[in-house]
């Protein structure tokens, strides 16, 4: 049996505990250092599948700026992130833009919509 041993600070809260996180044959086997269950689960996660959320912009043809500010609905994983950014160079929607109307919906068909982070009204 394989033991690999990684640390890692929690993002979960503003504490930023140290963990610790044991892996047997690269599977989680513990994780030691957090000061809540979140921490736990948080490296869990991010030793197995980690994630993140996507933010970036788009073009906006007819609004008072040329790009708008997106942001994923939730979280998307983490090895699919760049080739997102690449889609969302090549999208363009139509102004007026309300803030949480889904711009992108099913990026790439994740099953995560992409979301305008503010509103855009038209010039």
């Amino acid at each position: 049996m394989a033991v690999e041993t990684k640390v890692m600070n929690c993002i979960m809260c503003p504490m930023g505990c140290e963990l610790t996180v044991t892996l047997e044959d690269g599977k989680f086997a513990s994780c030691t250092g957090n000061t809540c269950p979140r921490g736990a689960k948080y490296a869990q996660d991010e030793v197995t599948a980690p994630k993140r959320m996507l933010t970036g912009t788009i073009a906006i043809e007819g609004g008072l700026l040329p790009l708008l500010p997106v942001v994923s609905a939730t979280v998307l994983p983490k090895g699919k992130v760049l080739e997102c950014a690449a889609y969302l160079r090549g999208v363009t929607i139509k102004a007026p833009v309300k803030a949480g109307d889904v711009v992108v919906p099913n990026i790439l068909g994740l099953g995560v919509d992409v979301l305008a982070s503010r509103s855009m009204d038209l010039i």
